[in-house]
Order: C-alpha cells, then sequence, then structure tokens
C-alpha cells in the first residue's frame, strides 16, 4: 500500500475505536451513579485536557514531525482505556476518562482528526484543491468507518458480562484498535519538513489564525452545549436504549461519510460552502430540540451528520489556507485549543440538561447557526491575503 492509504487504514480502525469511546462515556458515567451535571463537568475536564494536550503535540510537530504527533496522540488515550477498563472506582475512572481524552464532540468523524493530521495533508499537499480531495476521503473513511463505533455500542445490550462489564469489554476493543491505529501511522511519509523559522509563528500566520479563531469560539460554544451528552440527551429525552443511541450515531457517521465524499467532488467556493454548512448544523440542532418524536430526532441528527460532513473537508483546508509552511502545526493545534476551550461550556449543558431537556440543544444550535455567518464575515478573503496565502503555497 502507498503512503496515504496507510493513514487512511491509520484513520479507519481509529475512528471505530474512538466513536465508540465518545458516544458510550456519558452513559457509562451515567449507568456509574453520576448526575448530567457531574457528567458535564468531567467533560469540562476533558475538554480542558485535550486543548493543553493538542496544542503541545502541534508545536511540537513543527519541530519534530507531524507523524510523531499522531503516534502519541493514539498511545496516550490506549494507554488510559486500559486503566480506564481497570477498575470501577470513580476515583479512578474519571481521571482516567480525562485523560482518554475521547470522549469529546460525538461528530460522525470524529477519530478522523488529532493533532498533527491537518498539518501532515498541509506539508504533503501544497494545492489547496488537493488538500481538500485528500481531507474529504479521511473523513470519508473515518466517518464511515466510525459507523462502526455505534454498531459497538449496538452489542452493549446483547453481551452477558452484565451492563456495566460490557462496556468495559468494549473499551477494551476500543483500546486493541487505537494500537493497530499505531502501527498503520508508522508506515505514513511525511515529506521533508520546512526548518522552523520563528520560535512560535509567523506574525501573518498569527493574524489569519486569530481570524479563524474568533470566528471558531461561539460555534464552540454551541457545540459544547449540544453535542458531548448527545447521547444521554435521547436518552433522558425519549428513553432511548444503548443499542437504539448506537443506531443513530452508525447512520449519522455513514451519512457524514456520505457527505465527505460529495465534498471532493462539487468543492468550489471553499469558505462558502464551510459557512453554509455550520449555520446549517445548528439548524439542525433546533429542529431536534423541538422533535416530538424520537425516530423525528433521530433523523434530523443523521441529516445533520450528512451536513456536516460536506462541510469538513473545506472548513479544514481553508483554515490553514492563510499560514506559513512552518506554522502548519502550531497553527492548526492553536485553532483546535481555542475551539477545545470555546466547548468547555459541556460544564454548563450538563447543568441546563438538568434544568430543561430543551435547553442544551436550543441555545447551542443558534450559537453554531450564528457562528457560520460569522465564520464567512471574517474569512471573507482580501486580495492581499490571497495573494501571500498563493506565495506561500509555492
Amino acid at each position: 500500500m502507498d503512503s496515504f492509504s496507510w493513514l487512511l487504514l491509520s484513520r479507519a480502525t481509529r475512528s471505530v475505536g474512538i466513536m465508540f469511546v465518545t458516544i458510550s462515556s456519558s452513559l457509562y458515567l451515567s449507568a456509574l451513579g453520576l448526575s448530567p451535571l457531574l457528567i458535564g463537568l468531567v467533560y469540562l475536564g476533558i475538554t480542558a485536557y485535550i486543548a493543553g494536550f493538542s496544542l503541545s503535540l502541534g508545536m511540537l510537530g513543527d519541530r519534530v514531525g507531524y507523524k510523531k504527533g499522531l503516534i502519541l496522540g493514539d498511545l496516550i488515550p490506549a494507554l488510559a482505556i486500559i486503566l480506564l477498563i481497570s477498575t470501577r472506582n470513580l476515583l479512578v475512572v474519571i481521571p482516567a476518562m480525562i485523560v482518554t481524552g475521547l470522549g469529546g464532540t460525538a461528530g460522525g468523524a470524529r477519530g478522523a482528526f488529532s493533532p498533527g493530521l491537518t498539518a501532515l495533508i498541509a506539508r504533503n499537499y501544497r494545492d489547496e484543491q488537493e488538500r481538500i480531495s485528500r481531507l474529504g476521503r479521511l473523513t470519508s473513511v473515518a466517518a464511515l468507518a466510525g459507523s462502526g463505533g455505534g454498531i459497538l455500542l449496538s452489542f452493549h445490550d446483547y453481551l452477558p458480562f452484565g451492563s456495566l462489564n460490557n462496556f468495559r469489554f468494549l473499551f477494551g476493543v476500543a483500546s486493541i484498535l487505537l494500537f493497530i491505529s499505531i502501527f498503520c501511522v508508522l508506515m505514513v511519509e511525511e515529506k521533508g519538513k520546512e526548518k522552523k523559522t520563528t520560535r512560535f509563528m509567523k506574525r501573518s500566520s498569527l493574524g489569519y489564525i486569530s481570524r479563524v479563531i474568533a470566528s471558531n469560539v461561539l460555534s464552540g460554544v454551541g457545540i459544547g452545549l449540544a453535542i458531548p451528552l448527545l447521547p444521554l440527551w435521547f436518552h433522558l429525552r425519549f428513553g432511548m436504549t444503548s443499542s437504539t443511541i448506537g443506531i443513530i450515531f452508525t447512520l449519522s457517521s455513514i451519512a457524514t461519510s456520505l457527505g465527505s465524499y460529495v465534498a471532493t467532488r462539487i468543492s468550489k467556493e471553499p469558505l462558502r460552502m464551510a459557512s453554509v454548512t455550520r449555520a446549517l448544523n445548528g439548524a439542525f440542532l433546533i429542529a431536534m430540540a423541538f422533535s416530538p418524536v424520537s425516530a423525528l430526532a433521530g433523523a434530523l441528527y443523521v441529516a445533520r451528520g450528512l451536513n456536516a460532513g460536506l462541510g469538513m473537508p473545506n472548513r479544514t483546508a481553508v483554515n490553514v489556507r492563510g499560514v506559513s509552511g512552518d506554522d502548519f502545526g502550531t497553527a492548526s493545534s492553536l485553532q483546535g485549543v481555542a475551539t477545545r476551550i470555546s466547548q468547555m461550556s459541556s460544564g454548563l449543558g450538563g447543568y441546563l440538561l438538568e434544568e430543561s431537556l430543551i435547553l442544551p440543544l436550543e441555545i447551542g444550535g443558534v450559537a453554531q447557526l450564528i457562528g457560520g455567518v460569522l465564520y464567512y464575515a471574517l474569512l471573507k478573503e482580501k486580495g492581499k491575503v490571497k495573494r501571500e496565502a498563493k506565495s506561500e503555497l509555492r
């Protein structure tokens, strides 16, 4: 296999494991007796940890290579999952889950991205349309494989070990899959890295990234309010079982995969596509909040997955369009840190979930809708920025 095929295989195996942990974490913590408010606070800790971890790996990647960052990004969670399944003691489970760092937002291509991936693609493929195509294939494959995480969860009710031990058995499967992902990354080629010319980041790169971050923060707040506890929301709102929730997230992952595949074929205006799809993501959340029946809410989430898949490759490419080649890792990680910090609203999401089952999705959806509009307004290209970006790509 060629280098990119190994990267695709890595993202596929990673996605199955990560998606299972992501969508099952809130259900597992609830089964251990934690309230929605306390679960939200655990997610706040997870988000804070991921923010610092991502920035560290991104800056490290600029200096020693992004491939090593991808390996560390899988190795530490894989080891933490082993600790997670070793006991039911909350004094161990909660820190292990935070260090695992996987229980973030349950998006359809959750397993595609880890610190250094965007930077690796940006470095290996200089043309923006080529980047979109490669990122589209990665998100498509990862999202399709991520449906395996939902399938794993759907097995939960049929395993013979008891509810809690069924979760722990499946966590073990997820850890094995992450180790397989690490092996695949070892086979990936990374093109010669550019010499790091600044201690942190060039002024031009920082100026562009600042606008990306400003546009991402509001959307991140909306995502944090609504998405991390969404499996628990389905359970509390409609009384869904783990198996039914697993089926919904499986279908959503398949829809995201289809959307990412289509994005590689129709993307002509990346910024417009990224902005419109982000705003629509918020609109779908608002519609879900007021859905009177479980079938409609599930269908809306699957439709949101399709829409998210259309936007992800375009948004990822736009986010590094004005960044210098030797700043890719720091820049992409800094974006991720800002987004993760804004997603610490998950703590508030747990509180809102206890107050009203409608509020987290309603407020989160409005924030993400406005965030999509702001994304276009702040990143609409000016001639100078566009010329600078093209010059740096050469």
